[in-house]
């Protein structure tokens, strides 16, 4: 015993689990949460394109940073932003010398088409390889290696960035974006602060779910007693005359009775 008293620990509230697929940048959102939100914990959950959906459905994550399409009769989404498509190429291919080329320009070369691609292709464009590959890393390699070209939204060219390889804007190709989707009937207090930090609602908006009652605190320090009312210097009384300033809020004599 040392005869100081020790200061409890705070005990975190219930954290919020927020998933998201390969290329999204949670981190903005992130520092802005913790800033705001320091007492509850927000974890982050790294999971493929493919298994987002199964992710939220069971509840192992409470939103999710996705890539549409989503399943609109049982996710709420809210469009994020929209990438630029770009073809992944080693730094000495042809391509280079454009700053920007279209799919025609890649008419003649092979082109990797990994299985979790995310472009959604009614014809994926170039020469088909041999063999797809199971993974946008794996067609990386491949690339790296001199086997085809890949195309990919700018943040996976960007996410898998090696000193061999670079990359060009493909000005047609489809393009993909990033939405936060959560389930409908799962929209908890929570799923609503994170809806207004990626809205970029300020700290004091008044939709912001966590500056509701200190505002409403605020405002009822505000309001003032119901008293005497002022009388500006100069306005008419009612006999008439006009009131002075000097007598203007002074208290009147009570009439005897």
């Amino acid at each position: 015993m040392t005869g100081t008293q020790e200061t409890p620990e705070q005990t975190p509230g219930p954290g919020f689990r927020l998933a998201y697929v390969p290329g999204a940048t949670p981190a903005k959102w992130v520092r802005i949460w913790r800033e705001r939100l320091p007492g509850v914990p927000l974890d982050l959950v790294q999971v493929t394109a493919a298994e987002v959906a199964d992710v939220l459905r069971r509840g192992d994550a409470d939103a999710g940073l996705v890539r549409p399409p989503v399943d609109g009769e049982y996710f709420s989404a809210i469009p994020l932003y929209t990438e630029k498509t770009v073809v992944v190429v080693p730094k000495d291919h042809v391509v280079t010398a454009a700053d920007e080329v279209s799919l025609a320009d890649l008419a003649d070369e092979i082109v990797q088409h990994p299985l979790d691609d995310v472009l959604g292709w009614e014809r994926p464009p170039g020469q088909p390889a041999f063999e797809r590959p199971a993974t946008t890393a794996d067609a990386i390699e491949l690339v790296a290696a001199g086997v085809g070209l890949l195309v990919v939204p700018m943040s996976l060219a960007r996410l898998h960035h090696r000193k061999d390889l670079t990359y060009r804007t493909v000005t047609d190709a489809p393009e993909s974006s990033v939405a936060l989707a959560w389930p409908q009937e799962r929209t908890t207090d929570q799923v609503e602060d994170f809806i207004g930090i990626v809205r970029g609602r300020t700290v004091n908006s008044s939709r912001g779910r966590a500056q509701a009652e200190p505002e409403k605190k605020a405002s009822e320090k505000k309001k003032q007693p119901a008293g005497k009312k002022f009388v500006k210097p100069g306005r008419i009384r009612q006999d008439g005359r006009p009131q002075s300033k000097r007598s203007a809020n002074k208290p009147g004599k009570r009439k005897r009775s």
